[in-house]
């Protein structure tokens, strides 16, 4: 969605350059978290709750992943008028940055566990390398496949709504159980390709 708003000869490119960034930092992020998870003692109190460095990524990013969808959704619906155009190079840089921010918020809990299960780096690395990889040769068609249909762009936002405010909540010591989560996701699925054979018929 974000390399939507460049002219179609840059979105590949930001594309490229978005992914190759989210999968550096996820590198970084993977080392960078065996440092975290090692840091027990909290670093801000707010009353009786204390917050340690994890809890506060995953609020900032879960903040950051639930505005950034929100406005997302107001430029998106009927009467909010055509997205401003921002000049080509500006935009892939931006584009890229966007993207590698998003993929951090999104990767941080997945490392998480993977740290607590897995003790060889190596390994993890390599695993992030590998769904990069997937991420290149299937992003392009996703991105299309948003673009030809606005419903599953709104259900699409409407899923890192979702998301946002579960990491935000868990950042909190409020976690949601991802099972709920799931649940609500498919049954939007559902609800989404049930409408869409109707409509065909």
């Amino acid at each position: 969605m974000l390399v939507g708003r460049l002219p179609p000869a840059r979105q590949r490119a930001a594309r490229t350059g978005g992914l190759i960034l989210a999968m550096a930092t996820r590198l970084a992020l993977l080392y960078s978290v065996v440092w975290l998870t090692h840091l027990r003692q909290p670093w801000v109190r707010l009353g009786a709750l204390a917050l340690t460095g994890r809890d506060l990524v995953l609020l900032v990013g879960g903040l950051f992943l639930l505005g950034s969808s929100v406005l997302e959704i107001r430029q998106a619906r009927p009467g909010a008028g055509a997205p401003r155009t921002p000049q080509p190079r500006a935009g892939v840089l931006g584009a890229i940055v966007q993207i590698g921010l998003m993929d951090i918020v999104f990767s941080l809990d997945s490392v998480f566990t993977a740290v607590g299960l897995a003790r060889a780096p190596a390994v993890m690395g390599a695993a992030i390398v590998v769904g990069v990889a997937a991420m290149l040769w299937l992003a392009g068609r996703i991105g299309a496949l948003i673009e030809r249909h606005p419903t599953i762009r709104m259900l699409a936002l409407g899923f890192l709504v979702l998301i946002g405010a579960a990491l935000a909540a868990e950042g909190m010591h409020r976690e949601i159980p991802k099972g709920y989560l799931y649940l609500a996701m498919a049954l939007a699925v559902a609800v989404e390709l049930t409408r869409r054979r109707l409509r065909r018929r």
